[in-house]
Order: structure tokens, then sequence, then C-alpha cells
């Protein structure tokens, strides 16, 4: 052969390897032997409709094992089950999440003497359908707050909490710091408030008052002028219940909806609980004294909570923790779940760090499942009953047991043991909250 030709032929085979690299693949999952293993010993049929069956049921699971070096160092390894960053799934709920972090982050960030997440908050009402808002029932003070805001999204994952807490953050502050930090999946783009696409660029106007009513800070209105850079369209069922109540042959537009990658949002979660455990640039910037609140009312139960005072028989302590509901509604005492669940339009999502204090042990448990039969989206028709709930109890069960018996080289010293719970005063005579929008 020539030996000048031999540059031109390296030239289009290293060419050519760039082209397959750039297209997508379009493989199975690389699934982790030991997660299969344990899913293959789920004794519930409707768990193992899903678990046979996920690419209909877009299911996602991610188990992470943590453990400790001598040094008490924790290392985590996530063992995935068909989890696809490229498979959609709407996260509902579980927004909520990152934006408490940035809530949070955003009031250390502003280093202004006197505003914290305690300070009492109002929202204007400056633009179109935009909703004042001055007072909070819920709170002792009767006032808006960031702090109250978590309780609720946390507690029972109320949805105006997280509406006031995008409208602080910015559409265009959110969005921009989570790509900053790397979860480049994100993406925010709605208010749970049935707005238009322009309408959730705006956002309402912010007072800050002391404890004698004084104005402290005012957050001017806010518009985003970034774009977003949405994929190819994202239709999903075979019919769906438009605006106007009327069912519409052909899939529901996801394109615009709100997203996050499964993975994203473990590494979240992750970064919040082991912030040594993720690159600086992937931590939230937020104080001690606030990491400790967020945790505690991630996994603190309504129960225990006097503000807000839910009714505990209807937010009972499992309400929120998918991965541990059964019909006792309880969680034993022993474990804690440090997480957030997310749940509409058919898609249930949870994404959980486990603690158990008595047989000293802890992972994380993250999975997003679809459970939608008719193929109707948006008629609030859906199989969490029958599928969804079953599939998480019987994925947190088998998962729980395998970490019971799993063997540890060096035992762990649980961080989290230090997290301190309210309790609720038997006397006390207020009647409890029984209606919740979210």
């Amino acid at each position: 052969m020539d030996k000048r030709i031999l540059p031109f032929l390296l030239g289009i085979f290293c060419f050519l390897v760039l082209i397959c690299a750039s297209i997508p693949s379009k493989s199975q999952p690389n699934n982790s032997k030991l997660l299969e293993q344990i899913l293959s010993g789920i004794p519930n049929e409707a768990a193992n409709n899903v678990i046979n069956d996920p690419v209909r049921f877009r299911c996602q699971i991610i188990y992470t094992q943590i453990n400790r070096n001598a040094k008490g160092t924790p290392h985590f390894t996530h063992h995935r089950f068909n989890v696809d960053s490229n498979c959609y799934f709407n996260p509902a709920s579980m927004v909520k999440m990152p934006l408490a972090f940035l809530s949070l982050e955003k009031l250390n960030e502003m280093k202004i003497p006197g505003i914290n997440k305690y300070t009492s908050m109002a929202f204007d009402s400056s633009h179109e359908k935009q909703v004042a808002m001055t007072t909070d029932s819920s709170a002792k003070n009767f006032k808006p707050s960031i702090a109250q805001f978590i309780r609720r999204a946390m507690l029972i994952s109320e949805n105006d909490p997280y509406n006031r807490m995008y409208q602080f953050v910015g559409q265009e502050r959110a969005n921009r710091k989570l790509i900053e930090k790397g979860y480049t999946s994100s993406r925010i783009t709605r208010q749970f408030m049935g707005y238009t696409e322009d309408q959730n660029r705006h956002t309402n106007g912010i007072l800050f008052f002391d404890e004698l009513g004084k104005t402290i800070h005012q957050q001017a209105p806010a518009y985003n002028l970034d774009s977003f850079n949405f994929p190819a369209p994202i239709l999903i069922g075979e019919k769906h219940i438009n605006r106007n109540e009327e069912l519409v042959n052909g899939p529901f537009d996801f394109t615009r909806h709100n997203n996050i990658s499964l993975d994203d949002m473990r590494q979240m979660l992750q970064a919040v609980i082991f912030p040594q455990s993720v690159p600086p640039q992937q931590r939230f910037n937020i104080s001690a004294a606030d990491r400790k609140f967020m945790l505690q009312y991630m996994s603190q139960y309504p129960s225990e909570t006097p503000y807000p005072n839910y009714d505990s028989t209807l937010f009972y302590d499992s309400y929120v923790k998918f991965f541990f509901q059964d019909s006792t509604h309880k969680i034993p005492t022993h474990v804690r779940v440090f997480n957030k669940v997310g749940w509409a339009y058919g898609f249930m999502t949870d994404v959980s760090y486990v603690m158990d204090t008595k047989n000293n042990i802890d992972y994380m448990l993250s999975a997003t499942v679809y459970v939608n039969s008719d193929g109707i989206i948006n008629d609030s028709k859906y199989d969490e009953e029958t599928v969804g709930f079953p599939f998480f109890k019987a994925l947190g069960k088998a998962v729980y047991q395998y970490e019971l018996q799993r063997h540890r080289t060096h035992q762990p010293l649980l961080e989290m043991k230090g997290v301190v719970y309210e309790k609720k005063d038997p006397l006390d005579k207020r009647a409890p909250i029984r209606m919740a929008d979210n």
C-alpha cells in the first residue's frame, strides 16, 4: 500500500469514530447484575409486571450502596436498572427539592442583615394572573417565610410553597445555577399555576420584613430573558384531556414541561446529605444551620410537626415515603427516610436516603415509574393504588432486606443520627389541616 494513503485513511477512520460517538446509542441500558438479582426475588405480582416490562412502565431504578473506609469516609456504588437520561418522565413535585436547596443558597448569598429563612415575606401580584400572598395560616406567626415553604413542601408536598420558592429564586437563576452545578438535564420552566410559558417567565416582587413589620428589603419583579434548549418533541400517551376539559385523540406534549433526570436528582440529594462526597461545583452553598434544617424536614413526619398542624390520620407518617408505605402507615422508629417524592400524570418518583439506627445501615434508593394503563393523560385516572404503590413498597422492602444482611468491612457511623425532631403538643386544641393542594 502507498504510505501516502495511510494518513488519509487514518483521518477517515477518526472522522467515522467521531460520527459514531455522536449518534445516541440504541442499545439496552447497562443493568447491574446485583440489582437484577435483588429484583428477581420480589414476590409481588404488580412489581414483577413493572420489572419484566420496564420500557412500557418507563421504570428506572438506582440503588446506591454506601461503604466506609477505615477512616469512616463514605464511598458510593450506584447499581442501575433501565436508567436512561433520554427517557422522559415528568418530575412533578420532585422539582420542589432543588428549589428548596436553591432558596437556602440564595438567602445565604444575599448576605443582607436580618434576612434568613425565618424572615417574614409578602408577595405582590404585579403581572397577569399572579397571586399575592401576605399571610400563611399554617405558620406560627401567620407570616410567609422560606422556612415555612420548605416545611410544607417537604412534609406533605404542598404545591403553593414550590410556586413561592420559584418566585423567590427566579426562573433565570434557578436554571442557570443548576446547569452551572453540572445538573445538565435540569429544566425548570413552570410553576404549578396553569400559566402560559410567558407568564412563567415573570416572577412576583417580594418584600421582606423585620419582627416589627418594617420593610428591610425589596426584591423587584423579574422576567427571564434566557432561552431554553428544548429537545425533540416529547409526546406520551394515546389521548389526553386539554385545558378546556376536552378529550383529545393524540398524545400529551411534555416538551416544554419541567425535566430532571433520575441520576441528577439522586446526585442533588447526595450533595446535601453528603456534601463532601460530590465535587465542589455540584454542592449547594448553604450554611450548616440551613442544611440541618433541610435534613430535619426532609425526614420529619407530619405527626411530629406542630406548624403546619396537619391531620396525621390523613397525612400519615409514610404519606410521602413511597418505599415504606404499607397498610399501617407507620415507619419503624429506628428508620428515617430523607427524601422527596413526585406524582402527576401517571408518573411516580421517589429519591431517598434511608438510615436505620438500630441495624446501623444506610443506603440510597431512587426510582420512577409510569402507571397509566388507559393511555389517557390528565384524566386523573392512574394506576397508583394497583401498580405504583405496590411497586415502590415491594422494591423498598427488597432493597432494605438485602441491606440488612449485606456485609460491611467497616461499620458506619451514621452522620444523620444527630438530626433533632419536633414533637406535637398533646394539649394543642387547634383544628388540624385536612385539605391541601399537593
